[in-house]
């Protein structure tokens, strides 16, 4: 059985660095080294249900910074016993800095619950929007290729492997811009290789359907399967049973729909390999002329340095 001592949910904020509370402009005032509490915020409606809590939108009273609000209840991660999942969420998410990033900026708990403040994304889900939609044009999903795939780089030059890309757990930013969350199943593998089993069915490689040991290349089937989803509608192997989804993807049993152009198809059957080898690199996924056509993506503005 996991440890459920108050140790066990605290963080040092060596192991945060200090660094996690970059929280927009105003919110760089609240360091990991202050002790905070439910108190300091008001609550307002919720973002979000979940299996171990709820999310809600916040305000940090002393700084007035809108943000969103994790509860979760250890009771119930302690059930199923989750919580070292959660403790390597926190450490992995308070290092990365990253437009394409939903930053993490600092975490709290009590007796019964832990609270992750996080950046708040107006936009919501991309699951949702995708469900509103139907499905995305070549002009939004291009979009979401180099962002998603600039933000990866980031991540494995820091050898954090996410392994869960999903429209779930993408959320949109104030511009609509692209936001990678959820790094439950995230690793800092400083090997890049790792060989348990997680993510989800539809969006798994088949070297890690077949227990093989599995490095960052994961990340590019993922965002190769993320392609053809955003532009169909549906995941490209998926079918009504497990049994056949898993043949499927072991067979790359790709078939695309007449309203995939060229240039995306190109794309995602050169990340679609069954060898992670032979899978296109993410810098060539960003160089691609289908994106590099297609996207619009929008960078944040960025501060003038001043001259001394």
């Amino acid at each position: 059985m996991l440890q459920h001592t108050k140790t066990f949910w605290t963080i040092s904020c060596s192991q945060l660095c200090g660094n996690c509370l970059g929280m927009a402009p105003s919110c760089s005032n609240m360091t990991a080294h202050q002790k905070i509490s439910i108190d300091d915020f008001d609550i307002g409606r919720p973002l979000g249900k979940g299996k171990f809590g709820n999310v809600y939108l916040a305000r940090v009273k002393k700084l007035q910074a809108i943000v969103a609000l994790k509860v979760l209840f250890k009771s119930q991660m302690e059930k199923e016993g989750v919580e070292h999942q959660l403790r390597r969420e926190i450490e992995i998410q308070a290092h990365l800095k990253h437009p394409n990033i939903l930053r993490f900026y600092n975490y709290f708990h009590d007796r019964k619950r832990v609270f992750l403040v996080l950046e708040y994304a107006p936009r919501g889900e991309m699951y949702k929007e995708l469900q509103r939609c139907g499905r995305f044009d070549d002009r939004r999903t291009a979009t979401y290729m180099e962002e998603i795939s600039d933000a990866l780089m980031y991540c494995h030059e820091k050898k954090v492997i996410h392994r869960d890309i999903k429209p779930e757990n993408l959320l949109l930013g104030y511009r609509g811009e692209l936001k990678i969350a959820d790094f439950g199943w995230s690793v800092h593998a400083p090997s890049l290789r790792r060989r348990t089993m997680c993510g989800t069915l539809d969006y798994l490689p088949p070297e890690m359907i077949e227990g093989h040991t599995h490095s960052e290349k994961v990340d590019l089937w993922c965002i190769g399967v993320l392609c053809y989803e955003c532009l169909v509608g549906n995941p490209p192997f998926e079918t009504a049973s497990h049994s056949e989804t898993y043949k499927r993807i072991m067979k790359v049993d790709l078939k695309f729909p007449k309203i995939v152009s060229d240039g995306a198809r190109d794309l995602i059957s050169k990340l679609l390999r069954h060898n992670p080898i032979d899978r296109l690199p993410l810098q060539n996924v960003i160089d691609h002329p289908w994106v590099r056509t297609n996207s619009h993506r929008l960078l944040p503005p960025t501060c003038p340095v001043k001259k001394s």
